[in-house]
Order: C-alpha cells, then sequence, then structure tokens
C-alpha cells in the first residue's frame, strides 16, 4: 500500500526502516521526519504524517511486544507517546479527518 505518494514510498518499506531503527536503539523516539531521514527522502507535503505516526506506534508496539519487553515498560512508553499526539496534534490535518487515514 502507498502510503507517501510524493516520495512513492510503500508502507511495508516503512515498517522495515522503522523495525531497522528499533534494531539500533529499541527505546528511541521514532518520528515521521527521522523515518524519512532514514528512507533518504523528506517530508514534502507532510500528508503522509498522520499515517506515518500511526503505523510507528502500531509497529513500536508490536516490537516490543516481540522481544519480550516488560509489558509496563511497553505501555507507559507508548502512553507517553499518544499523550504528546494528542497534546500537539490536531483533530483535523489538513482538511483529513481521522477516519480517512489509511493506518
Amino acid at each position: 500500500m502507498l502510503v507517501c505518494s510524493c516520495n512513492v514510498i510503500t508502507l511495508r518499506e516503512i515498517e522495515d526502516t522503522i523495525r531497522e531503527m528499533l534494531d539500533e536503539d529499541p527505546w528511541q523516539l521514532i518520528v515521521p521526519a527521522k523515518v524519512l531521514h532514514t528512507m533518504n527522502s523528506r517530508g514534502r507535503c507532510c500528508g503522509c504524517f498522520p499515517n506515518l505516526v500511526e503505523t510507528i506506534i502500531r509497529v513500536t508496539e508490536a516490537y516490543h511486544r516481540d522481544t519480550g519487553a516488560r509489558e509496563a515498560d511497553v505501555i507507559a512508553y507508548l502512553d507517553k507517546v499518544r499523550e504528546l499526539r494528542n497534546k500537539f496534534g490536531s483533530k483535523f490535518n489538513e482538511r483529513r479527518y481521522k477516519g480517512h487515514r489509511a493506518a
């Protein structure tokens, strides 16, 4: 599935990149710009960022559960990420509602 049409990046490529980043440091804070930079791309219209954030959260949560991290650590970490998203995120993003996101 195509996530970023500006850079022609698929969901599979993004998930693989996130896993590689987590292999380097499992508890690092991963943001969309960091993922794109690792893929030698950059945000152009940034319309894919909400999908990237959701993908980052989903893949990070699955990664930590698969590696056997303590459940309390995983939940605390992801709650902090979701809290930041709720604090700084917006109900609207380029006039797109959350229901229109692919992830």
